[in-house]
């Protein structure tokens, strides 16, 4: 009987023995590769219209492309699209330090920027929706009719716009960013976002 035991003793010895063996040749797991970030090409529109009362007077259409990202930067576009517009800079003559009312001399000329920028920034949610910033600048000159009602009559006379706001979008969703109200001309600008994945 004690010679079974003492057999049953080695085999439980050897038992764990081998198993300890075992547990030391073993690697430990490595780390999980971290995961890749979703990246979705994006097309973005951004429609600049102006309306006198209901009439639509002009509809200037941009496209950005963007890349949306799932991860906490978000992907961004910029636009800039203008001309430097020069502006003769008018000084009146004077005769011991008094102005001549009636005589205009011309003065240096500067340039002013007019034109379009837009900046924008998309972030992919996790259900499948995109966060937009979106920032719109315009500036232009008045038409001529639009000048005469301005005190500036006979110098170019500069209109500026610029909205800043954030929306969510699907794919194909459109949403109207902003809409205001010219108060010199009268005119109403409105402007249209839409987004729509590049498939």
């Amino acid at each position: 009987m004690t010679k079974y035991f003492r057999t049953l003793a080695l085999v439980f010895t050897c038992a764990i023995a081998s198993t300890a063996v075992v547990r030391t040749q073993e690697k430990p797991a490595a780390p999980a590769a971290p995961k890749a970030p979703v990246v979705t090409p994006l097309k973005l529109q951004v429609v600049i219209a102006r309306y006198q009362g209901e009439k639509k007077i002009s509809s200037l259409p941009y496209t950005l492309s963007v890349n949306g990202f799932s991860t906490t930067s978000p992907g961004r576009a910029n636009l800039r699209m203008g001309a430097k517009i020069p502006v003769m800079m008018m000084a009146a003559p004077s005769v011991d330090g008094k102005p001549l009312k009636d005589m205009v001399t011309a003065g240096p000329i500067q340039y002013q920027d007019v034109g379009t920028n837009i900046d924008c920034s998309v972030l992919l949610l996790e259900d499948g929706r995109y966060r937009l910033d979106v920032t719109v600048e315009d500036s232009s000159v008045y038409s001529d009719d639009q000048a005469k009602t301005t005190p500036t009559s006979g110098s170019p006379t500069f209109r500026s716009f610029r909205a800043s706001d954030s929306m969510v979008l699907k794919d194909g969703g459109s949403a109207q960013f902003t809409a205001a109200t010219d108060k010199v001309s009268g005119e109403t600008v409105k402007v249209d976002v839409t987004l729509t994945v590049v498939k």
